[in-house]
């Protein structure tokens, strides 16, 4: 079993080093923060670049990120218990993290312009809601996520990384304002599809010749705003049992992801399979 240092003494650099990206107050993001265990391992996977990785003297580093980090020269160390809640100024103290350096932001025309299905979220600005879209998105193979008017200053917010789990790093998520995404809808090719519970179909009822859509989805109690309900083409539904009102947006996302996923995922599998013919 491979031995790790372990920091006891709070001049230790590394400590001060957590406790500046922990500030809850930091507005430009150079390096950020990811606690747990699949926020960490998942962030390793969508290649981010990480400076140091810490578990507490009392966890067990998991297998594959000991792996990872060995590959990639990343080193760890084990940080004291009561050095761990002096620094977290709480009992909730993260069994594994890491410190990295934020990746670079990308421009919503980045995403949109990505081969398969993208999802815009207008408006939605619960934290949890968003990353439970992102893991979605994901899974059923999307191109990736444009949030339009999130709130969010960055990607790398440490509430985003752990409401995906660290999914917002495996695929490409970007921030839009309205105007951006206005004109991004507008301008592209592929057709814009927004929910609406008195349409005369579901998304899986839109044919794959239609080609990659925009899927867009707005906050539960405000909708679409003007600017992105402009350049809808097409509406769907969710069949739903009479006197449901709404659906919950990530739930709603979740289900219109699934309804496309078998030509998005059909799509990876045989460009996997060609790849390694």
């Amino acid at each position: 079993m491979e031995s790790y240092e372990t920091i006891t003494d709070r001049g230790d650099p590394g400590v001060q080093r957590i406790v500046d990206v922990a500030k809850p107050s930091r507005t430009v993001l150079r390096t950020i923060l990811v606690e747990d265990e699949e926020p960490v391992l998942q962030s390793l996977r969508g290649g981010v670049d990480f400076i140091e990785v810490y578990a507490l003297e009392t966890a067990p580093v998991p297998a594959e990120v000991a792996e990872i980090c060995r590959e990639r020269e990343i080193p760890i160390r084990l940080l004291g218990t009561s050095l761990a809640t002096e620094v977290f100024k709480s009992e909730k103290r993260p069994k594994l993290f890491g410190i990295a350096r934020a990746p670079r932001a990308l421009r919503p025309g980045g995403v949109y312009g990505r081969t398969g299905d993208v999802v815009v979220l207008d408006g939605v600005t619960i934290v949890g809601n968003i990353g439970a879209v992102v893991r979605s998105a994901y899974a059923f193979g999307a191109a990736g996520v444009v949030l339009v008017d999130s709130g969010l200053a960055s990607i790398a917010d440490r509430r985003l990384i752990r409401a995906s789990r660290g999914y917002v790093f495996s695929l490409p998520v970007a921030l839009a304002t309205r105007e951006q995404a206005r004109n991004m809808l507008a301008e592209g090719e592929r057709r814009v599809v927004a929910l609406d519970g008195g349409a005369r179909r579901r998304v899986r009822e839109i044919s794959g010749d239609a080609g990659d859509l925009a899927l867009v989805f707005g906050a539960e109690k405000t909708g679409l705003s003007e600017e992105v309900a402009s350049a809808v083409d097409w509406t769907a539904a969710i069949p739903m049992a009479a006197g449901t009102e709404s659906l919950n947006v990530s739930v709603a996302a979740g289900i219109a992801l699934y309804d496309r996923s078998e030509r998005a995922l059909g799509r990876s599998d045989a460009g996997e399979a060609a790849a390694s013919a």
